[in-house]
């Protein structure tokens, strides 16, 4: 990733702090893979039968309330009260996805489609808690916990900072690693900022794979009501923990590559002549 010389400063700005570790939060992800063995990439519990019917015809999905309930449960409280009724797929990327979801596409306003949401937002569900992260940070993927887990949330939610937290902060913004963090221990970290839920090494409950359905977001946490369903073949691995996989389609996929298909403009979004409409999402047993 570019970026310019001085965007590593550190900057007890709020806007700016927050871009900075975002920025180093995502430098260091990069370099962090997953244990394949702790990834759960199959759904062994409870399924709720799910079928979207659209202008194409019906998506069945089956949604997975046991690894993510509370996006399960939004969907389906949002589909049953009729909030996806006459929305549309706004924005379909050939060998991607296809998203929708978004109420905004109700109106006449092209330019504010993917723009919309319930009015609330809510938190990812992406991992589990593994065993409890304790003494010295001796590699980068428990620096990553700390620094994800800990050190961000303190620097986000306090307008005035632990100093030692702060000088931590830049000394890793400088360093653009998490370097400096090795050796000191999680209990240092948690003291300074008063963090007492304790750190959890944490396993990818889903991959986003081809046919999954996922939510799409603005960023950690702030899902809401659109989701997208995954079109390539090879899944969106980039993806991983980034977004909430909450089920996946068991049939309907010719539909889903058909709405993939169609004509867009150049913001991905279907042309009004042959958008795929939303006409109702029923749940049955």
């Amino acid at each position: 990733m570019k970026t310019k010389a001085n965007y590593i400063v550190l900057i007890l700005i709020p806007v700016i702090l927050v871009l900075g570790l975002t920025y180093l939060y995502t430098q260091n992800r990069n370099q962090i893979t997953p244990n394949k063995e702790e990834i759960v990439t199959e759904n062994e519990g409870r399924t709720v039968k799910t079928i979207i019917s659209t202008t194409y015809g019906e998506i069945e999905l089956e949604l997975w309330p046991d690894l993510a309930p509370k996006t399960v449960d939004n969907f389906v409280k949002l589909g049953s009260e009729g909030f996806y009724t006459d929305t549309y797929f706004h924005r379909v990327i050939p060998d991607f996805m296809i998203q929708g979801g978004c109420p905004n596409t109700k109106d006449d306003n092209r330019g504010n489609d993917g723009q919309g949401g319930p009015g609330y937002k809510f938190e990812d569900e992406t991992y589990a808690d593994g065993d409890e992260l304790k003494g010295a940070i001796k590699d980068h993927a428990s620096a990553e916990l700390v620094w994800a887990q800990v050190i961000v949330p303190h620097m986000q939610n306090n307008r005035t900072p632990n100093a030692d937290i702060a000088a931590m902060v830049k000394q890793c913004q400088d360093a653009r690693s998490l370097n400096p963090m090795l050796e000191n221990t999680v209990e240092y970290f948690t003291g300074l900022a008063g963090h007492k839920d304790g750190v959890f090494n944490r396993t990818l409950k889903a991959h986003v794979l081809y046919g999954t359905i996922a939510m799409a977001n603005s960023g950690p946490n702030t899902n809401g009501s659109q989701f997208f369903i995954v079109t390539k073949k090879d899944g969106t691995p980039w993806l991983d923990g980034k977004h909430t996989v909450f089920g996946k389609v068991t049939r309907g996929m010719d539909i889903v590559h058909t709405i993939e298909a169609l004509p867009r403009d150049k913001a991905d979004n279907p042309n009004p002549e042959n958008q795929a409409f939303i006409l109702g999402v029923s749940f049955p047993k």
